[in-house]
């Protein structure tokens, strides 16, 4: 007799404006199993996951728990029906104690209705025990290593009652003894005969924890299997990529050819450095003209990594060099000053949406065009050369930065700091959520940056991003480089089976 699935998706969709995130998904959860799902960025595995955990209310399709129809409108129903998710960005609350956050928003109250915090203690102290964690619960918790702070939020979850757990990327942070723990916890969490909901980027970790693995692509569920032996990282990456021509305008089915130029002086250098446990150990050079990828994961080390190029973040250890010269980037004027220019990851940290086009420009060079009175003509005129030779679509410099689209808006970032062009410019993920025209516009800016001897670091989850873009390509794994190709035939196959 076939057992009932706790959780039951039937011809799930959803749509954003005019762009179909899922397209008829269906999907069981059995209780007492691990369903691993893998599927490149923007195949639809979150937002099918923020379906279920109630966080968008709106969509086509049928949701059943424990046979029951059902349709969340917050985060606290789905809780309530026994679906609980531990998200990427960890909800932890640093400075309140371990006890706090594990009873956050439900802590138990005495008969004079104040909070008894002896029974939080002991009920934090038991919980987290059957986690296999003895720690100090009056502990502040911003202070506990990441992988205990994802146990304590996976505590809180399991607190609440929750049956099916949702983890999205929950070893993308950790080293591998926090990984074992981990994998420990949830395999004690089967037997109990909880549901768990495994989401991740490492194929390995989707294989030895998993009982049963989908996979995602373009919005739809290519295919669920039971984990056996015929089922390793080539069969699920095949299945990722797909080979149907439907997919190939989203897809690099073929490889492309580095080449690395060789005799170009070398314009920046990284010796080491490192930022526990975001990355480990980074070294590499990057040249005059060359476009240096570096690809890895979501949670790989990336972002940090980024960060640290422009001085936003201070490595532990290590050292940089620009134009061979030592450089201490002790914040972003330091970079700024020593020829370093940074696109980051979010548009909104550096754009003013209700500013309009020329002043989203001329921000970074106003000392230079006026050194006492704005001179707005003049900003004006140096941006509608940028929207002419970058191809913004826009009405003209004035229009507010908020109307245009996000391609664009990435253009008014690179526009910049191109007036005064740098030495060395870091792009974070400069396609993330963009049109295939609009990435194409990016790639043709990029290559046009090379042509004038600028050296571009380019960081991104995306490999087509990486392929399209870059002349040598590293690959980060959980914050250390695993992998350098240069002067080679590389597919997109490659990039995801070295990550």
């Amino acid at each position: 007799m076939a057992v009932e699935p706790i959780l039951e998706l039937v011809g799930i969709s959803k749509a954003f404006g005019g762009v179909q995130a899922l397209r008829d998904v269906d999907l069981a959860l059995a209780p007492g199993e691990i369903h691993g799902l893998v599927g490149e960025n923007g195949a639809g595995k979150s937002t099918l996951m923020k379906i279920i955990a109630g966080v968008h209310p709106e969509f086509g399709g049928i949701m059943r728990v424990r046979g029951r129809e059902v349709r969340f409108r917050a985060s606290r129903d789905a809780l309530a029906a026994g679906i609980g998710m531990v998200h990427q960005e960890l909800s932890i609350a640093p400075d309140l104690s371990v006890a706090e956050n594990v009873y956050l928003g439900a802590q138990p109250t005495n008969r004079f209705g104040m909070v008894d915090w002896g029974a939080m203690r002991r009920g934090a102290r038991d919980l987290l025990s059957r986690l296999g964690l003895e720690i100090d619960v009056d502990a502040p918790a911003g202070l506990l290593p990441i992988g205990v702070q994802q146990l304590v939020e996976l505590g809180r979850v399991l607190f609440s009652g929750a049956e099916a757990i949702i983890l999205d990327e929950p070893t993308s942070a950790l080293s591998p003894p926090e990984t074992e723990r981990l994998f420990e916890v949830l395999r004690r969490l089967k037997a109990e005969g909880r549901s768990i909901i495994f989401i991740s980027h490492f194929l390995d970790d989707i294989l030895r924890i998993s009982d049963v693995v989908s996979v995602f692509r373009n919005g739809r569920k290519v295919v669920t299997e039971r984990v056996s032996p015929a089922i390793d990282k080539g069969w699920l990456i095949e299945r990722m990529i797909g080979a149907q021509a439907a997919d190939l305008e989203e897809s690099w089915m073929g490889s492309i050819q580095l080449a690395t130029p060789r005799d170009a002086p070398v314009a920046f250098e990284a010796v080491g450095l490192t930022h526990a446990p975001a990355f480990r150990d980074v070294s590499f050079q990057v040249r005059a003209g060359e476009a240096l990828g570096v690809y890895g994961y979501m949670g790989c080390g990336q972002i940090e990594l980024s960060r640290a190029l422009f001085g936003k973040i201070q490595p532990r250890r290590g050292a940089m060099r620009i134009g061979g010269q030592p450089a201490r980037l002790s914040g972003a004027a330091a970079a700024k000053r020593a020829g370093m220019a940074f696109v980051p990851e979010s548009r909104r940290a550096m754009l003013f949406a209700e500013e309009p086009i020329y002043r989203n420009i001329s921000i970074s060079i106003l000392e230079t065009i006026s050194r006492i009175w704005v001179k707005p003509d003049r900003e004006r005129a140096i941006a509608a050369g940028h929207i002419q030779t970058l191809g913004i679509r826009a009405p003209g410099p004035s229009t507010r930065l908020g109307a245009l689209s996000g391609g664009n808006q990435q253009k008014v970032a690179l526009a910049r700091w191109l007036t005064r062009p740098p030495r060395v410019l870091v792009l974070c993920e400069p396609t993330r959520g963009m049109d295939v025209g609009a990435k194409e516009d990016v790639v043709r800016i990029v290559r046009s940056l090379k042509e004038q001897g600028i050296a571009v670091i380019v960081l991104s989850t995306e490999p087509e991003t990486v392929l399209s873009m870059a002349d040598r390509i590293l690959v980060l794994r959980r914050g250390e480089v695993v992998r350098e190709f240069a002067d080679m035939a590389i597919s997109k196959e490659d990039l995801l089976a070295a990550a």
